[in-house]
């Protein structure tokens, strides 16, 4: 085909439909918007296996760890599936995952924190799942780059076990109550507001609009901000954990009860919800990663090059 401006893709892709199959019907603001927003899922996909496998090895049976284990085996093949696509874009999958130094992971903040316990798995299931589930449901359903809505069909239906894990476990350890339940509540305390603040900026703030406009997603960082509130709120609630929002009637909207975003130290993994801090000092605390990126990033590169070594003969 002819090759296509900016306008006219675009124009493409919202009155006809049309769907890019490959690079060569991309412009390059294309292009660089859908690299963008793939590393992203790819990093995600991949940074949750070792967060969940350091949780996982306290899970408190045989079952549960299998259970766990299973989860992980299917996050690494969701970062493998991505990590094809970008390859298929002209990217080095191998550097990617391989070769880049821990900081320049693209993951959100929330896997950068180290899961201690199998409770916090169960909610990382419950939260951070949920927040996946509604990211890539998106695309599913909206995205105009092909390749990338198949793959998702099989992604978006193994999310759903996971996140399914993690609600089912939140509710029979809440059911529990006493020390469990506090313990859930400790986990909710900080991992509820990492899931607000995962899906980035609010609408008014955004400067870059290139992944809605080429529709490579189909809603706003608001639109899918309140579609993960929607869900976590009302459970939250059924289980009697207490959390920083709730539905405002009149709005008819979610709203947090804090400003956002607000300071968080990672170190206590507790949010000073009495220090209101700016976007970009956000930006710069996700540049900067979190306690657990360096160790998370080396579990898989140490073994890459101690195997690529033995491969080798030892060379």
């Amino acid at each position: 085909m002819s090759v296509l401006t900016d306008d006219a893709l675009k124009a493409m892709i919202h009155n006809e439909g049309y769907l890019v199959e490959t690079p060569e019907e991309m412009t390059e603001a294309y292009k660089k918007a859908l690299i963008q927003i793939l590393l992203v899922q790819a990093d995600t996909e991949l940074m949750s296996a070792p967060a969940y496998y350091m949780a996982a090895c306290k899970a408190p049976s045989l079952n549960t760890r299998l259970s766990a284990y299973a989860i992980i085996q299917d996050e690494l093949g969701h970062a493998h599936i991505t990590f094809r696509l970008l390859e298929d874009l002209g990217m080095d999958k191998e550097h990617l995952i391989f070769g880049r130094k821990p900081n320049e992971f693209k993951n959100p903040f929330g896997f950068d924190q180290p899961l201690e316990t199998w409770v916090e798995l169960v909610m990382a299931n419950a939260y951070f799942d949920r927040a996946g589930i509604v990211l890539l449901s998106d695309p599913f359903q909206n995205t105009s780059y092909g390749p990338w809505k198949r793959a998702l069909a099989k992604v978006d239906k193994e999310e759903l076990f996971h996140l399914r894990h993690g609600e089912v476990w939140m509710k029979r350890l809440c059911e529990a109550g006493g020390k469990i339940k506090a313990e859930i509540q400790r986990a909710a305390d900080w991992m509820f507001p990492m899931g607000v603040e995962w899906f980035g900026m609010p609408d008014h703030l955004k400067r870059h609009t290139a992944q809605l406009e080429f529709k490579l997603k189909g809603k706003t960082n608001d639109q899918l901000r309140q579609d993960w509130l929607s869900a976590v709120v009302p459970l939250s609630e059924s289980c009697g954990i207490k959390i920083p929002a709730h539905f405002d009637a009149e709005s008819g909207h979610y709203v947090v009860d804090y400003h956002l975003p607000c300071d968080y130290d990672a170190s206590q993994k507790q949010w000073l919800f009495d220090k209101p801090i700016t976007w970009d000092q956000v930006f710069e605390r996700w540049k900067r990663r979190g306690p657990t990126n360096e160790e998370y990033v080396n579990m898989f590169q140490r073994q890459y090059k101690q195997f690529m070594t033995s491969f080798n003969g030892g060379a």
